[in-house]
């Protein structure tokens, strides 16, 4: 018995020794910033914003036929309202609605840059419209903000990167690299037609860029448990997407002689079964640094949580939900109450982690439920995007200009859970980043796709300085 107590004891002490060791390892991340020069932007930036909010560039689905009056419109409140780059940078529709603007380096040997922005919006749920503080497309100017579909998602980015565009070509900069704006049309609904035709246009030119920056990373306040500087977060990859549709069906019947095998009974056991035997937790690359990256900035006792995920894996991982996702969004079956269906139908929506894939997400659906259901593919389908380095010098400079910019924030590599247009951009980049200094909140994040979208107007004047440092610094 005294042996296995000194054995007991020793365990935890090397054990302990080893998470101390761990803890004591794990440095600050974050590079030193510096003072950048103020620039200053028109007066007219809010308005600018405000009136691109007014084009009503909805995306509705995968299937239907843009509005060319609100996207053909907003093209030429562009070029009206960017002479100097409608000018000087070459422009290209892609499928009549996307665009591709270049602007050309003068020095060819260097790897051009692509940023990434996206024209369309979400529809509005039509009985919250009078939920809204103003007029959804109204692009309403307040004293502190502009509120509207797509001040969030994503036309403060486009307008922003245009406004520091037009900036330094009326301080005559001339990029050693080749830019490229990418502006697709259909992001909302998959951007098979905007953004993938893009990267393939470019690659077929030849084009092979050292960065790809696109939406879906933020300045998070107040969002990080631990945290009271805001946290900027550069996400390295994304999950994948994918639905599928489970059908049963049946002979049906008589709701007063129901059958043991109800077809409705049958589909609410598959999802149920579903949800409870969800895709394991795991610790994958860009979670990894993000551990490393927040535990450093942690008192001891936080950081050596962080500093041992192999201990305390469970907690961490679910906190930051590194799992591929399972989440039913459509149900349907049934036509009247006393009338067993014979067929029902439901829609599972998977996010799916590096490393898993549409088909192993497949296979799960199959060994989790029964044999008797079928199971389709519906819609738009993409595997997750491979993950970017945080070695390259794209990387360092995207860094250091957010320390540059934001000295009080802490700059954190991450994985994002939705879609952006740049997962079609890793053929033709070396790296694809997703960042742009939108600062967001507990309230914020409800306002994305919701009600009351709107922009601070100190960030938003801070989304186009940033694009304008960011720019000059790349080049």
């Amino acid at each position: 018995m005294k042996n296995l107590l000194k054995f007991i004891a020793l365990t935890l002490i090397i054990v302990s020794v080893f998470l101390i060791v761990n803890t004591l390892k794990l440095d600050s991340k974050q590079v030193a910033s510096d003072k950048l020069n103020t620039v200053q932007f028109s007066n007219d930036i809010f308005q600018n914003l405000s009136n691109a909010i007014k084009y009503e560039t909805i995306s509705y689905s995968e299937d239907a036929i843009p509005d060319s009056t609100a996207f053909l419109g907003f093209h030429r409140f562009l070029r009206k309202t960017f002479p100097l780059i409608h000018s000087k940078l070459s422009l290209e529709k892609i499928n009549n609605y996307s665009l591709l603007y270049t602007w050309q380096g003068s020095d060819l040997s260097k790897k051009p840059i692509i940023f990434m922005s996206h024209q369309d919006v979400v529809p509005i749920d039509e009985p919250t419209i009078g939920d809204w503080e103003a007029g959804p497309f109204e692009g309403k100017i307040t004293k502190t903000d502009i509120i509207g579909r797509g001040t969030l998602d994503d036309k403060s980015t486009l307008i922003g990167l245009l406004e520091a565009t037009e900036k330094l070509l009326e301080e005559s900069f001339q990029p050693s690299r080749t830019i490229y704006f990418a502006f697709g049309h259909d992001e909302e609904v998959g951007g098979s037609n905007g953004a993938l035709a893009i990267a393939t246009h470019l690659k077929a030119k030849g084009i092979h860029a050292a960065m790809t920056i696109d939406e879906g990373g933020f300045i998070a306040e107040n969002l990080v448990p631990g945290f009271e500087n805001p946290v900027a977060i550069i996400n390295l990859a994304e999950k994948g997407f994918a639905s599928f549709r489970l059908i049963v069906e049946t002979s049906g019947g008589h709701s007063s002689a129901p059958p043991r095998e109800n077809t409705i009974g049958m589909l609410a056991q598959a999802i149920v079964d579903l949800e409870n035997n969800q895709l394991p937790y795991k610790l994958v690359k860009p979670i990894d640094y993000q551990l490393e990256y927040i535990g450093a900035e942690l008192p001891f006792f936080e950081k050596l949580t962080f500093a041992n995920p192999w201990l305390f894996k469970k907690p961490i991982l679910e906190a930051l939900n590194s799992h591929t996702t399972t989440a039913p969004t459509i149900i349907d079956g049934g036509v009247k109450n006393n009338v067993i269906p014979t067929v029902a139908e439901a829609t599972i929506n998977f996010r799916i982690l590096p490393g898993e894939t549409i088909e192993s997400v497949k296979e799960h659906i199959k060994n989790t439920i029964s044999d008797k259901i079928k199971i389709e593919p519906v819609g738009f389908l993409t595997n997750p995007s491979p993950v970017s380095s945080i070695d390259s010098e794209s990387f360092k400079i995207l860094e250091k200009t957010i320390r540059d910019m934001f000295p009080n924030s802490i700059v954190v590599p991450g994985l994002v859970g939705g879609g952006t247009d740049s997962r079609y951009f890793y053929e033709i980049s070396d790296d694809v980043y997703r960042f742009y200094p939108t600062r967001i909140g507990p309230n914020s994040m409800k306002r994305f796709h919701g009600i009351d979208e709107k922009i601070r107007k100190d960030n938003y004047e801070e989304i186009i300085t940033f694009s304008y440092h960011l720019i000059k610094k790349l080049n």
